[in-house]
């Protein structure tokens, strides 16, 4: 339906909601907070003056508080995408059940309280492989709720590309969804905060698709902001997505920016990288800097980190979906703060940059990061909850229609899991329907996102997986293509899985019934693959002879790091990945019969 006010009034809105935010963001320091870091002479916060207002200390206190990886999960997420590891004093760990926006609403309102310089701020895939509530209406809901978050600043993530830049910059600036319409009586306005994508180059004008950076302000303290995706998003985004689009090197980007801020004097400045690292530890609370500054974390944003220039004072990363908050040397050899607060809205990150007045910079001595829980036993936000139930009313018609059953739990988790065996056969069932001398499946772990727990999520029943339930798991609407391959690309591609850009984090696609194989990971490199062991339905692979594989359209293009996979020919492109699994389970599961977990056995893994 039409809009109710005009765009202008709309961008008018957002912007004195913008300024009036300025004005009201919160912290203040105490003067013991920093006295083992900062001079003896030093005096912290605000000092009053009778009859003349506040004037403010030469030091001050800014709160930054950040996440990332939301991906558009409103709702608590289930199963292990709706916990965290939290180490014990002991040594042991527990978990935690985590995430909602109206808790983490709570939170970080709860959070803000007492601060008067607060920054809430982001670092990218906000939306993208969302659930139905947010995927369903193009991930408007979570714009929505992101705004009344009161968010500040975003870097793109890789995931902003899934629908193409001009989706893109719907989210940014408003505006129904060119093919259908608006969803509400009123016009989705857009973003209240700018997405930053520095190193996102139209590649006809060499300009930034969005603005590079962005610079908060409040009574004379200046902070900016530079916001960059990985450098590798064209290889984990179907080609469409970023087509007219080019990706700069992340470590070049920012240092370019960070001397445009310089000359426009601002001095205190923190990326937002949308690339991450792998700490030692999977708990949240496990301190990366004790066996010494940087040696707990590993991975692209160590490198990154190594090498941005020392004029960036803390950089807000993600992408990897891990949570640490760490110190690394930046180029000068000074410890600098690198945070990430895991995905799915389970952590937040409290980070304190003391801001020096006389120099305009950060006394990074001073900075202390931590990540806190997410938890569920706070009050839930009203907004929130408003904001939910009226897009689940919307989606509720196509989202409660049971699919099929399940008897147990079936998990994403693992190198080889029982959600991604039974994904790659719903694949290769749909494959020998379209054509019946399809050989085998192959599935990208990272196309599915999160596991189907027995548990009932609302008032289907245990056991019943509904729509909904099936596009969280695969929200992407990839096509299930079909192409030849010679043996000899076969095994190929499954080397890729190890090596090249997957080396050092392996990829290990999930595979259909019949294809077996060794993974032996105490070798290196490709030598992972134990070639002679690869089987199909007990055969040695035929390097010379032709099979007929299905996967989805982004492995097809060579998508993940699997180039091999775009070499196919014969293509025959059959329906979208989520009807295929739909057809598979209502074709192999009733009430009385549901489908039991796959034993996840096809890969015989050696460590």
């Amino acid at each position: 339906m039409p809009a109710t006010s005009p765009a202008h009034q709309q961008r008018q809105r957002r912007r004195r909601r913008t300024n009036r935010l300025l004005a009201t963001a919160a912290g203040v320091l105490t003067a013991g907070a920093l006295a083992a870091a900062l001079p003896g002479s030093a005096s912290a916060g605000e000092s009053k003056s009778r009859g003349h207002g506040h004037h403010p200390g030469r030091y001050q206190d800014v709160q930054l508080l950040s996440f990332n990886d939301l991906h558009g999960n409103l709702e608590p997420p289930s199963g292990s995408s709706g916990r965290v590891t939290e180490l014990q004093p002991d040594g042991t760990t527990k978990t935690v059940d985590a995430g909602g926006v109206e808790y983490l609403a709570t939170h970080l309102r709860e959070a803000r309280e007492g601060n008067r310089y607060s920054i809430t701020a982001a670092g990218g895939d906000m939306v993208g492989a969302s659930p139905l509530i947010s995927g369903l209406f193009h991930d408007e809901p979570t714009i929505e709720a992101l705004n009344k978050l009161d968010l500040d600043v975003t870097s793109v993530g890789n995931h902003e590309f899934d629908e193409g830049a001009e989706e893109l910059r719907r989210l940014q600036n408003g505006g129904c969804h060119p093919t259908e319409g608006c969803y509400t009586d009123e016009e989705f306005e857009g973003a209240d905060f700018p997405y930053l994508a520095a190193n996102v180059l139209d590649e006809k004008t060499k300009k930034p698709l969005l603005k590079p950076y962005w610079v908060w302000k409040k009574k004379g303290v200046k902070i900016g902001f530079i916001g960059v995706t990985l450098e590798g998003t064209p290889d984990i985004v179907s080609a469409e997505g970023v087509k007219g689009l080019s990706f700069e090197d992340e470590v070049e980007t920012i240092d370019k920016y960070a001397k445009v801020l310089q000359r426009q004097g601002v001095k205190s400045i923190v990326a937002l990288i949308h690339e991450g690292g792998f700490p030692a530890s999977s708990s949240y609370n496990y301190d990366c800097d004790s066996p010494g500054a940087g040696d707990g974390i590993s991975g692209p944003i160590a490198d990154i980190a190594e090498n941005v220039t020392p004029q960036v004072d803390a950089l807000v990363t993600g992408h990897t979906h891990a949570a640490y908050a760490c110190t690394i040397p930046d180029p000068a050899g000074k410890p600098r703060t690198v945070t990430s607060a895991a995905s799915f809205g389970r952590l937040y990150t409290d980070t304190t940059l003391t801001y020096d007045r006389a120099t305009g910079d950060i006394a990074r001595t001073a900075v202390e990061s931590a990540n806190h829980v997410v938890t569920r036993d706070v009050p839930r936000a009203p907004d929130m909850t408003a904001l939910i139930d009226r897009w689940n009313t919307l989606a509720a018609p196509i989202g409660n229609r049971p699919i099929g059953y399940i008897s147990g739990d079936i998990p994403k988790d693992g190198t080889e899991s029982p959600l991604g065996d039974l994904i790659a056969d719903a694949q290769l069932a749909h494959g020998r329907a379209l054509d019946p001398e399809t050989d085998l499946a192959l599935m990208n772990p990272g196309g599915i996102r999160a596991s189907l727990t027995y548990a009932a999520g609302g008032t289907e029943g245990d056991g019943v997986v509904t729509f909904a339930e099936g596009f969280t798991v695969q929200p992407f609407a990839n096509t299930v293509n079909l192409q030849d391959f010679t043996g000899a690309q076969l095994v190929q591609a499954l080397k890729e899985q190890v090596s090249g850009p997957n080396e050092a984090a392996p990829k290990i696609l999930q595979v259909s019934s019949g294809l077996t194989y060794t993974l032996d990971l105490t070798k290196k490199g490709a030598d992972r693959v134990v070639t002679d062991s690869i089987r199909l339905n007990g055969e040695p692979i035929d390097e010379s002879a032709t099979y007929r594989v299905a996967t989805n359209s982004f492995l097809a293009g060579g998508g993940d790091g699997f180039p091999t996979l775009g070499q196919g020919t014969n293509d025959l492109v059959g329906l979208d990945d989520l009807a295929a699994l739909e057809q598979y389970l209502t074709a192999n599961s009733t009430p009385t019969s549901p489908i039991a977990p796959p034993k996840a056995d096809r890969i015989t893994i050696l460590d």
